[in-house]
């Protein structure tokens, strides 16, 4: 299948397999390994890409699902405040330990905060939801994202 879709902004096309996952293809055949396999069943969000804008773990998507559609991965994150904050304080707050959740815990966080930037501190827990981290305990992330939200409201920004 001659897939056609769009990647992090830019119209992409090649011959694949409409029934690989769209994971394989990403790593493999675009060279975009900043998503990773976690247990490859859909269940710790390590995969986790943007759709069309929603959040999917991409061990569970064929990629001719993605045909005619927008995929934003990490690297597609870009460097506006939302995503540079959420970079910044996932680092400084040691939310990154091992970093195999990282890439899917920073699409879901960016996408969290750019939608619901007033988002409170149990609503982030919420927004994070099916992101599986062994390392942190969880509280280092939300402590970080708590802190990029402050940031994007003008609260302690540079």
């Amino acid at each position: 299948m001659n897939l056609r879709f769009s990647l992090n902004g830019e119209q992409t096309a090649l011959d694949v397999s409409p029934w690989r996952r769209l994971l394989d293809v990403l790593r493999e055949d675009l060279a975009l390994t900043g998503t990773k396999e976690g247990c490859g069943e859909g269940e710790c969000g390590a995969c986790t890409v943007l759709v069309d804008g929603e959040a999917v773990c991409s061990c569970l998507v064929a990629a001719g699902q993605v045909e005619g559609r927008e995929v934003r991965t990490v690297e597609g994150l870009g460097d506006g405040a939302v995503a540079r904050a959420v970079r910044e304080e996932l680092v400084s707050f040691g939310g990154t330990q091992c970093g195999i959740c990282t890439p899917g815990i920073a699409v879901c966080a960016v996408r969290a905060l750019e939608r619901e930037p007033d988002a409170s501190r149990d609503r982030l827990r919420e927004l994070l939801a099916g992101n599986i981290c062994r390392c942190t305990g969880y509280q280092l992330i939300v402590d970080a994202l708590e802190c990029a939200a402050a940031r994007g409201r003008g609260e302690g920004a540079e």
